[in-house]
């Protein structure tokens, strides 16, 4: 299940600008400066150094090309707001399948404070996991069209699922009815499958943990749904950009925070907000344990360790990162109405980087 969020106790779970280096970006003017003030003993003329910003070549264009595409793209499509439908009974899994241990309650599980470490063993357990996660996933995304239902998508998941001798973990993990996240345009995360039909033009993230031999593997991916706008495509595109960068700075000894700072400075570059709210988290033969995972600008403790494996979920939005819950307790929409992208992998720490666990 994608997010947990960062209230857990309470809710669900460079280059130096001012460098030599950089003479392209400020120009530098001495103005000699004479004070005629009645009554005062200066002496001399006293000199002020004054900084102008001008913007260096790639800011410029960059500049040039956000203004361009805001110029040339279609308008954003307006949709109908996201409300309740039906949503039918949950689906039964054979006896035969191990379930993990929340299932027998309703109650919200702790976030577990260790960290999930794995021995040879457990890396070749999370891999079978989280590979039968990626697959799941990709076949998931084959199902998303105009008419489809988000119940629908359900079922397939949760057969695609027990047929693999697997358990769904989202299912009835704190009392979630159903086998997957499916959270569409401005749901941030934790969306119930339903009898809604996607629209032309919807886009939808959907999110799959899988529980196998007694390990879990978590995934999501957000999905254009038909005919999207060229803004909420772009919204899209950078998400994913943002989880590949907050991968990329992650190795054996690397700051936590980190992941935050790269996710931050990207979808800054393209004025999105980024969702404090919901992060990351350990996970293994748990389904949500520390560390967790910020994926906006922060200054936690913390460093990454080999053998460890956590997801990066970062979600970003067109318009506001403040949200709205409905009184279902999960699912989480922007509030005000804007769309809001997801993805998910689950990476294992190496000695020189991370492997992503939950690639195809």
């Amino acid at each position: 299940m994608a997010s947990i969020a960062a209230s857990i106790s309470s809710c669900f779970h460079g280059e130096n600008l001012l460098s030599s280096s950089c003479s392209s970006l400020f120009s530098r003017t001495t103005l000699n400066f004479s004070p005629s003030i009645s009554g005062s003993n200066f002496s001399g003329r006293k000199q002020f150094m004054v900084f102008a910003k001008r913007l260096s070549g790639l800011e410029e264009s960059m500049r040039i090309r956000r203004e361009r595409e805001q110029k040339t793209t279609t308008p954003i499509k307006r949709r109908t707001p996201l409300r309740r439908l039906k949503v039918s009974p949950r689906l039964p899994v054979p006896d035969n399948i191990p379930k993990p241990p929340y299932v027998s309650s309703k109650l919200l599980p702790e976030i577990a404070s260790e960290f999930q470490m794995h021995d040879e063993e457990g890396i070749a357990c999370m891999r079978a996991a989280c590979e039968l996660a990626a697959r799941v996933l990709e076949h998931a995304g084959t199902l998303v069209r105009p008419s489809v239902t988000t119940n629908e998508i359900d079922k397939a998941v949760h057969q695609m699922i027990i047929d693999a001798g697997a358990y769904p973990s989202p299912l009835g993990y704190g009392g979630f009815p159903k086998s997957v996240c499916t959270s569409v345009n401005e749901c941030m995360c934790h969306g119930i499958p339903d009898s809604r039909q996607l629209q032309d033009g919807d886009i939808i993230n959907i999110d799959v943990t899988v529980y196998l031999n007694g390990y879990h593997g978590d995934t999501s991916k957000t999905f254009l749904c038909g005919n999207v706008d060229d803004a909420t495509k772009r919204l899209v595109k950078v998400t994913e950009e943002c989880l590949e960068r907050g991968i990329a700075v992650c190795k054996d000894g690397a700051l936590f925070r980190k992941i935050g700072k790269r996710i931050s400075e990207h979808a800054e570059k393209f004025g999105y907000g980024v969702v404090e709210r919901f992060v990351g988290h350990g996970v293994g033969t748990v389904f949500h344990s520390e560390p967790l995972i910020f994926h906006h600008r922060n200054e936690k403790p913390g460093s990454m360790v080999e053998g460890q494996t956590f997801t990066i979920e970062p979600i970003l939005t067109l318009g506001t990162t403040e949200c709205i819950t409905w009184e279902d307790n999960w699912t989480t929409l922007t509030k005000d109405g804007s769309p809001a992208a997801q993805f998910e992998h689950t990476i294992l720490i190496t000695r020189t980087g991370a492997e992503i666990l939950t690639k195809c």
